[in-house]
């Protein structure tokens, strides 16, 4: 069966057995993150829900109706991750993948995290923590999702490497769309290293839909009612991520970019594997 953008994550999901697998979500207390845990543990899955604190994890978990454990993983703080981390480790777990979803988005003045812009510190810095920190977590076949935007064209300097703190020129959406670029860089970079091991890295871009993670920008409804035309439900935003993560189709592919259930274009610099290597180091010299 062919899906498209009209597809939701319970279509995407129909039919496969998730039982006795466990998967790591991020952002799991709402939006697209709430919808794919949720789904994910009607298939039988185990779900590790992280969150910004432990007890909107569990929250989630409860609602959702998930086996599993909740963790507090404020990705603007490395030393939670790294505790997430260790949690994980703990738990003794093998993941069936991670599902990096949460974020920000836009906002409005500069804020920064020991020096970094902090949509990137908390969209890209935040995951890299995590993901490297729980790599060798993951099964044979194990696949790393990391959620992206088409915002990423947004990012016309590029990665900006030399404004790692966001003050020249911010403008908040084109430092969105550098931690959205950054995303995608980041999962080419786990991509080739995971290559010749069974297990996959990809990067997805839901679409457009009204969530929390909007919750910064300067009169959202007003953008909404604009897109409207272009918007998902939470349901079909889900679908993409949920495809790429479990679907059977998907076995093997790696390094790719995702829109709509399929593989779509990106910028040309989202293809730099050399941008991709400098980010990497980048981020490393910063932690």
């Amino acid at each position: 069966m062919a899906f498209g953008f009209h597809s939701t994550a319970e279509e995407v999901a129909d039919g496969i057995d998730l039982g006795g697998q466990t998967w790591l979500v991020t952002g799991v207390s709402s939006g697209l993150g709430h919808e794919t845990a949720r789904v994910l543990a009607s298939r039988g899955a185990r779900i590790i829900g992280a969150a910004r604190t432990e007890a909107k994890a569990q929250q989630a978990l409860d609602e959702v109706g998930a086996d599993g454990m909740a963790v507090a993983c404020e990705l603007s703080e490395p030393g939670q991750v790294r505790e997430a981390v260790e949690k994980v480790r703990a738990s003794g777990a093998t993941l069936a993948g991670i599902i990096a979803n949460a974020g920000i988005m836009a906002l409005p003045t500069l804020q920064q995290k020991n020096g970094v812009e902090l949509q990137l510190y908390t969209n890209h810095v935040g995951h890299f923590v995590l993901v490297t920190g729980l790599l060798d977590r993951l099964a044979d076949d194990g696949r790393v999702v990391m959620l992206s935007s088409g915002a990423h064209f947004l990012a016309k300097r590029g990665l900006e490497l030399d404004n790692l703190s966001g003050e020249t020129n911010y403008d908040a959406w084109r430092m969105y769309g550098r931690s959205k670029l950054a995303n995608i860089l980041f999962a080419r970079s786990i991509a080739r290293q995971l290559e010749g091991t069974g297990k996959t890295a990809n990067a997805v871009h839901p679409g457009v839909i009204q969530t929390n993670l909007a919750r910064h920008v300067s009169n959202a409804e007003a953008m909404f009612e604009r897109l409207r035309p272009n918007m998902k439900s939470v349901g079909q935003g889900a679908a993409t991520q949920v495809y790429v993560a479990i679907h059977p189709d998907n076995a093997g592919v790696s390094g790719e970019y995702f829109a709509d259930c399929a593989v779509a274009d990106t910028l040309k610099e989202a293809k730099d594997d050399a941008l991709a290597d400098a980010l990497w180091e980048a981020t490393e010299a910063l932690l």
